[in-house]
């Protein structure tokens, strides 16, 4: 098997399994919060979880990474890694059973102070499946990846949903992700037969300890940038708000993780044997916005058309709150996902410090903008990642460029093809509001009906426009559908124009 179509086969694994995990948390996002679960609770568990992440980004110490992408990793190597990464996060942990109590006095929530301490005690399993893990993905081993992936959510789901059953509210969310975490430990340590750090080895440590804090630190305003708007509004609104916030921000990104979560795990270990081979790795990173772009795109665009039927007809009236933060952070996310592996290539190309101050740079911008917004509505909170999602281009794209080499004509290129395919894939819903029925009043068959045409287009003018990723998915489809005899169902990309 040639090398692109081993990234090719893992990629359709990747999204594969991505498929699985939506579809099992979306399941139980919605069982949930239609029968058992309202924003007051989900605001409440979002504030405890926010809280604990916030701490717990510094247990991973960039060991993923470091093991993944590291040229020469021997069984030695390996064993540094797990004993570092064991004594540091458990450390971690240590610190976040500890700082509950005065988090839950900070808030003056009754009901916190248990959330806070069910899911610190769940991140004592992480460190069991970090180094594991990371070893799956740097042999590309996607099929244990996907065993890992549905597992946990499986669990948590099963758990969640089990307690809230009998009436435990918001606990039931946190043992849910308590079980989550005891999943991924046993499955990983499964999956690699077993590999703890016995004896521990400390030698050799400080190339993990030195890749491991330009890491930890970059997760850390990541982390940041990501959790603190639930926070903030937690302190500048109130929980009910938290919970809109959190069910608008959590579909729109398990939604884009669905998309394109899976093909960021491929890429990553891909651009490393580009890179130790000697590719120039600008016309991979053109073709891989291309792939990003051109899926993501049109999914989020659609979900913020979208985002009243899908609140009212998925969750319930009690939950329309969510519907306007779901389009504000809908749209934020085609343009931080324009840049896709904006973190992972500099680390990979060992251009962890310019890429440090970049980072505090927007999420300083981050914070100004979300707190700006808080201090007038949960729907002026939503918007400002829209703001802040041009000032995050406006920051990083220079550098990335300056880093992988793509030419800016190219990409600019693609960002246009891609929004033209977006356009596309809109079009019928917004026709629907017009001359079926407005966004309020619209049922999930004209919801369904206007989506699916949409796809039809979005796949004409993909074909159309001679968009890169067509080519990617005509090969995928292809290659599916030539099992049942059905190859000739897929339109084979237009010729070149001479």
């Amino acid at each position: 098997m040639s090398s692109a179509m081993s990234v090719r086969g893992a990629a359709l694994l990747a999204m594969a399994s991505q498929m699985g995990a939506f579809i099992i948390q979306f399941a139980a996002s919605v069982i949930l919060a239609r029968w058992f679960i309202d924003p007051d609770e989900l605001g409440l568990f979002t504030i405890a979880f926010s809280f604990v992440s916030l701490l717990a980004v510094l247990q991973e110490f960039g060991i993923n990474r470091y093991v993944a992408g590291e040229p020469d990793l021997d069984d030695d190597g390996v064993r540094t890694a797990f004993t570092v990464s064991l004594a540091i996060s458990w450390t971690i942990a240590v610190l976040c059973v500890l700082l509950s109590w005065p988090a839950a006095a900070f808030y003056d929530l009754p009901g916190l102070l248990p959330l806070l301490l069910v899911v610190a005690a769940s991140y004592f399993f992480v460190p069991l499946a970090t180094v594991p893990m990371a070893l799956l993905h740097r042999r590309m081993d996607f099929r244990s990846n996907t065993m890992i992936e549905i597992g946990v959510v499986l669990t948590n789901a099963a758990v969640a949903i089990t307690l809230a059953w009998y009436g435990y509210g918001a606990i039931a969310l946190a043992w849910g992700a308590f079980a989550q975490q005891v999943a991924r430990a046993a499955i990983a340590q499964w999956r690699v037969g077993g590999k703890l750090p016995i004896p521990p080895r400390i030698e050799g440590a400080w190339p993990v300890l030195h890749f491991g804090g330009f890491s930890t630190v970059l997760n850390g305003m990541s982390q940041l940038g990501s959790r603190l708007p639930e926070l903030l509004i937690g302190r500048l609104l109130d929980t009910v708000a938290v919970g809109l916030f959190a069910r608008a921000y959590g579909l729109a990104w398990q939604l884009r993780w669905l998309v394109s979560g899976g093909m960021t795990t491929v890429f990553y270990p891909a651009f490393a044997r580009f890179r130790d081979r000697g590719d120039p790795l600008g016309p991979h990173y053109e073709r891989v916005t291309a792939s990003f772009t051109a899926l993501t795109w049109p999914t989020m665009a659609g979900l913020a058309a979208c985002s009243v039927p899908v609140v009212n007809i998925l969750y319930g009236e009690r939950w329309l709150g969510a519907a306007r933060p779901l389009e504000w952070i809908a749209m934020a996310q085609i343009l931080m996902i324009a840049l896709p592996l904006h973190v992972e290539l500099p680390i990979l190309l060992k251009r962890t410090r310019p890429l440090l101050w970049r980072f505090g740079l927007d999420t300083a911008v981050s914070v100004v903008l979300l707190a700006i917004g808080a201090m007038f509505s949960l729907e002026a909170a939503a918007a400002s990642r829209v703001a802040y999602g041009f000032a995050w281009l406006a920051i990083h794209a220079p550098f990335l460029q300056g880093v992988v080499g793509f030419r800016w004509s190219a990409l600019l290129r693609i960002w246009l093809q891609s929004a033209l395919v977006t356009g596309a894939a809109v079009l019928p819903v917004w026709l629907s509001y017009r001359y079926v029925a407005p966004a309020l009043e619209a049922g999930f068959l004209q919801v369904f009906a206007a989506a699916v045409i949409g796809v039809v287009l979005w796949l004409v003018t993909l074909r159309q426009i001679r968009h890169p990723a067509y080519f990617e998915i005509h090969h995928f489809a292809s290659h599916a559908l030539s099992r049942f005899g059905w190859a000739r169902l897929v339109p084979a990309p237009r010729p070149a124009s001479h």
